[in-house]
């Protein structure tokens, strides 16, 4: 087993320890809960030994690891004390630990404009970028988990859900008989659903939800309190039956292309898709105003001692500002 390999494995086991489960650890190394796993089995196959143990109040030590655990945790904490001591490989680096989909689909479109002007702030978010992932702690934590890293650190914006369609779909909703200039023929082909009472087709009011595919998000320990269609539904009294039914995404990214191309209709946070609804490439097919406001915001928290690096203020700052902006965005489009 390689050096680095070692060290990798070491990391997950002690953090899947400390934590108490794999997604936990995962949270925190900035890693899947699948490469914990691999990484810990992989040094139980070097060491030929099962090392933790699972059960209902979580993982635990066996036998075999209770001996040798003081020392793991006194030596990750020890390299936790060195690295901030020395600030090793942390004097033009920012290592950050966030909510994936917040990462992929704000943080990442925006951060090369920052890049371009600090070119020599090197990045590593959730393990990868411009530099690798080092032991330690992350410089910059951001969730919106009340139980999470940045649970007691500064606001950045509170997140709003609505339904979000193609400009296609969005038409259809908002005008389903719609006819085209030339020859008065239908715009759309007719959406709607069979009438249970009776059998016979039910075309779609305006409005009216009924025959189009609803998408949904599954629901992960790392995306708290996202609502979905039962419970913008449920505030907002639109016709759907079944809204429950449907094809389910592990990522919002992921149903976001399923949305573009015509597959159905998402209940999605709006700072997520600002840009592409300037774009034209997402459309709201309801009012902007109906929309869920999240019970936790995103908020982000630094590592002790990090902020007085000034490549990490700067960091800061400019992510102060871009969220400011944002909540100005959304605030514009939901004031109606």
């Amino acid at each position: 087993m390689a050096p680095t390999t070692h060290l990798n494995s070491l990391q997950a086991l002690d953090m899947a320890i400390r934590e108490g489960s794999l997604q936990r650890a995962a949270d925190r190394l900035g890693i899947t809960p699948a490469a914990v796993g691999q990484r810990i089995r992989a040094l139980e196959k070097f060491l030929d030994t099962d090392l933790i143990l699972r059960g209902r109040s979580g993982l635990r030590p066996t036998p075999a690891l209770e001996g040798a655990l003081d020392d793991l945790q006194l030596a990750f904490a020890a390299l936790d004390r060195v690295a901030s001591s020395l600030e090793f490989q942390r004097t033009a680096e920012i290592h950050v630990i966030a909510d994936p989909d917040w990462s992929d689909l704000w943080l990442l479109p925006r951060i090369g404009a920052f890049s371009a002007e600090h070119p020599n702030i090197l990045f590593n978010i959730n393990g990868e970028g411009d530099v690798p992932m080092r032991l330690g702690s992350a410089d910059i934590f951001v969730d919106r988990d009340p139980d999470g890293p940045a649970a007691e650190g500064d606001e950045l914006y509170r997140e709003r859900f609505l339904p979000v369609g193609s400009p296609e779909t969005a038409g259809r909703i908002a005008n389903p008989f719609a006819t085209k200039a030339a020859d008065t023929s239908p715009q759309y082909l007719p959406v709607g659903r069979i009438s249970d009472r009776d059998q016979t087709w039910r075309h779609s009011r305006k409005g009216s939800l009924e025959g189009f595919p609803l998408l949904h998000l599954q629901d992960r320990q790392t995306a708290p309190e996202s609502p979905g269609w039962a419970q913008w539904l449920a505030e907002f009294k639109y016709e759907r039956t079944s809204p429950e039914r449907g094809v389910r995404y592990a990522h919002v990214r992921n149903a976001l292309d399923g949305v573009k191309s015509n597959a159905g209709l998402l209940v999605c946070g709006l700072s997520f898709i600002l840009d592409d609804l300037d774009a034209g490439q997402l459309s709201l097919p309801f009012p902007a105003s109906e929309c869920l406001i999240a019970q936790h915001p995103f908020r982000f928290r630094s590592r002790a001692g990090a902020r007085t690096r000034p490549q990490v203020a700067r960091f800061v700052a400019w992510l102060k500002a871009e969220s400011a902006l944002t909540r100005m965005r959304m605030d514009a489009l939901t004031a109606a």
